[in-house]
């Protein structure tokens, strides 16, 4: 009957009111509390000697998405306030009416209602699982535990930072590439379905036979006018149905992950994102006192790989069983020689975190240089590719006015 009670009242929607009162000085004091109605923040604030004034229920702004910039921002910031001195709840208070993000604001004012009624910053941060994942939340409640918060979130914003940049890498390696092949096929598009059928009205009052590629291009031209609701239609139905299928099944992304890693260039290039992530991970969970075995339960799920995932699972089961970190990284057979033996190291000399932090940056280096030469790779040969694509094009539609210059010539 309890489990039942509780269920219930979990599920009560509760709203925030900003309310205003006197305490029993007479003094003027204010502040927010989240409650399922005004009568429950009334009763609240009398039970705690406050003379109530006025209760007014906040109407939150619609908000855009919470990013992970957004998270990595949040946590500097209170780093930085909780090691200059500033109380943990005025922190909240400060970070949450500054920020530009009004599902920030919300977010936060949630949490520092949550600490206000008891809870511990670890348990108000568990409660919103998909803002602070377990790792975050485990590195909160070690630096709550040990009494070193400010220098934990010092930590975690810097981790958080570091990730992000990499990703950014990422994603500006594949922008570059996608953009130029969308606006070749618009380009394309835009040739085909309107410029070419007017060469063809031109070619059609010669009444002299074209050449094979004017043909060609002309054929295609036709099937784009006839059916470019179903090319357009088709391609992005496809696009829009590959992501949803990568998002959602996880078959389609142990397929993604495995191929992306053996695609020539690009995949070494994950690859050694993946790998710092992997060994940033988990330096920054050992260096903040959390056991090896549960630091690589959060690793594996911070790899953003299904391989290394799968590796890291092995390793932790491996090493749960005494064989130490290199060995159990060797067996997984995912690490390049330079990882396993600066991991070795490590563990020999009982700075495993500091040097997985250099392995860190050593492979975030390496992505940084990849992405840059990756992308002067690339712009010549896009040129050559848009150059031929469109020259052809160009060339097929004017090869029947350079004949029949040559016969007029002749």
């Amino acid at each position: 009957m309890a489990t039942v009670k509780k269920t219930a009242s979990s599920a009560v929607k509760e709203f925030t009111f900003h309310w205003k009162g006197k305490d029993r000085t007479g003094k003027a004091i204010s502040g927010e509390m989240r409650a399922s109605g005004e009568a429950v923040v009334k009763n609240t604030l009398r039970r705690q000697g406050v003379n109530v004034v006025s209760i007014k229920k906040v109407r939150m702004r619609g908000g855009s998405k919470i990013t992970e910039t957004d998270i990595a921002m949040f946590t500097r910031q209170l780093a930085t306030m909780l090691k200059s001195g500033v109380p943990l709840l005025t922190s909240f208070d400060i970070v949450a009416k500054g920020h530009a993000n009004p599902s920030v604001t919300k977010l936060l004012t949630e949490i520092k209602t949550d600490i206000e009624t008891g809870s511990s910053l670890t348990q108000a941060f568990r409660k919103h699982p998909l803002q602070f994942d377990t790792l975050y939340c485990n590195l909160v409640q070690a630096g709550e535990q040990a009494g070193i918060l400010d220098a934990l979130l010092a930590r975690l914003a810097t981790y958080k930072e570091k990730i992000l940049a990499v990703k950014k890498k990422i994603k500006s390696a594949m922008f570059y590439p996608t953009a130029i092949i969308v606006a070749a096929f618009i380009i394309t598009a835009v040739i085909m379905i309107f410029v070419i059928p007017a060469f063809k009205d031109l070619f059609s009052s010669f009444g002299a036979d074209l050449p094979a590629p004017t043909l060609f291009v002309m054929a295609i031209s036709d099937f784009f006018v006839s059916y470019w609701y179903i090319i357009f239609g088709g391609i992005f139905g496809g696009v829009w149905l590959f992501m949803n299928a990568w998002q959602r099944s996880e078959a389609m992304q142990i397929f993604m992950d495995r191929l992306i890693l053996k695609l020539p260039v690009f995949g070494q290039i994950v690859k050694n994102a993946t790998i710092a992530r992997w060994t940033r991970t988990l330096s920054t969970m050992f260096a903040a006192g959390v056991p090896l075995v549960e630091s690589l339960e959060s690793v594996g799920g911070a790899a953003g790989n299904y391989i290394y995932k799968m590796a890291t699972k092995k390793i932790q089961s491996e090493v749960s069983t005494g064989t130490s970190l290199t060995v159990a990284m060797q067996n997984a057979n995912v690490f390049p020689n330079m990882v396993m033996q600066m991991t070795s190291i490590g563990e020999e000399s009982g700075s495993l975190d500091a040097m997985l932090s250099k392995v860190a940056d050593y492979y975030e280096e390496e992505v940084d240089n990849a992405v840059e030469a990756l992308s002067s790779l690339m712009e010549p040969v896009i040129m050559v590719v848009l150059g031929t694509l469109i020259g052809g094009l160009v060339i097929a539609m004017y090869l029947p006015i350079f004949k029949m210059g040559a016969a007029v010539g002749g």
